[in-house]
């Protein structure tokens, strides 16, 4: 069941990472962890976050 507060959290933290600059988001919630604990990963270029391109390890050429 979704609460009305969970969804002003998830509000406020993106409202709070756009005025700090970052312009592109994905945001993925699961139950499995801890409540309020979040988790950023950074990368450089429009590359997929994980992907072999963002990691470097893409051996195609």
């Amino acid at each position: 069941m979704v609460h009305y507060q969970d969804v002003e959290n998830i509000v406020t933290l993106l409202d709070d990472r756009m005025e700090a600059g970052i312009s592109r988001i994905k945001l993925h919630v699961e139950d499995t962890v801890a409540e309020g604990k979040t988790l950023e990963t950074y990368h450089h270029g429009r590359c997929d976050v994980g992907s072999a391109w963002a990691k470097g390890t893409c051996d195609e050429f």
